[in-house]
């Protein structure tokens, strides 16, 4: 019985994924549950958006998108809470078909151990196992989807947002863009990931991840050469990734990226 219990209890915090949203339908079923095992037999919960049509011989974008710390857990759902139905919505499918991969990172494990509260940090030089388990994943779906390697790209927001810049700050040459929604990196790497397109996001107000993270990043990639875009909202605490997810130009500017 409390298997049992333990989902209904989740259910009534983190409503059904075939519920209705207050303002739109809510189509994050459309993404199919998986779970990923590693070469030691461990293994990490992810949630799989495919193209509504796949067609012979075609080749599609692949999105990696990493979910704050609210989400974590193995109930292989609560990663999809945020930023996930916006993907999956008939506007952004019918224009960007595309795959959009959700892993799911573990309690009391995070993509990357750092305080988020921190003025700073340094990237340590092993990552953490969800996140290296989340780049074999998307390395796995490449040899067996049919992936555009040139366009594979990675989102997340808050602690993801940190899993973002730490994924790039180590494989600076495997995605062709970044969209990175309140999170921080470590600015000694600016110059290895100056060619990357990347796109930040952060609220003036946060008071979780201080807006210095994000301004200090984007900083130290145009003192480095690069040209990174950055979005400041006025007035805006933590939850800055609504806006950001909400806005058509962000899929725009992300799917058109390519690597060269």
């Amino acid at each position: 019985m409390k298997p049992r219990l333990a989902s209904i209890v989740c259910l009534l915090v983190y409503p059904s994924l075939m519920s209705l949203t207050s303002a739109a339908a809510d189509h994050r079923d459309r993404f199919e549950a998986r779970i990923y095992k590693d070469a030691e037999g461990k293994t990490l919960p992810c949630r799989l958006l495919s193209p509504k049509e796949i067609k012979p011989g075609e080749k599609y974008p692949l999105v990696l998108f990493f979910h704050g710390a609210g989400e974590c857990g193995t109930d292989n759902e609560k990663q999809l809470v945020h930023a996930m139905n916006d993907f999956a919505s008939d506007e952004i499918m019918a224009r960007y078909p595309a795959f959009v991969v959700a892993p799911q990172c573990p309690e009391g494990q995070q993509w990357v151990d750092t305080p988020w509260t921190a003025d700073s940090h340094t990237m340590k030089e092993m990552p953490t196992e969800p996140l290296q388990q989340s780049l074999e994943l998307v390395e796995s779906l490449t040899k067996t989807l049919p992936v555009d390697t040139k366009r594979l790209y990675i989102t997340g927001l808050s602690m993801g947002g940190f899993g973002v810049w730490d994924a790039i700050q180590r494989h600076p040459d495997r995605f062709a863009a970044a969209l990175i929604v309140c999170g921080g990196g470590d600015p000694a790497f600016a110059e290895k990931i100056k060619h990357v397109p990347i796109w930040a996001f952060h609220g003036d107000s946060d008071p979780t991840v201080k807006p210095k993270r994000s301004r200090e990043m984007i900083d130290a990639l145009k003192k480095a050469g690069g040209n990174p875009t950055y979005t400041e909202y006025e007035k805006t605490g933590h939850d800055s990734w609504t806006r950001t997810y909400a806005d058509p130009q962000i899929y725009e500017w992300l799917f058109a990226q390519r690597k060269k």
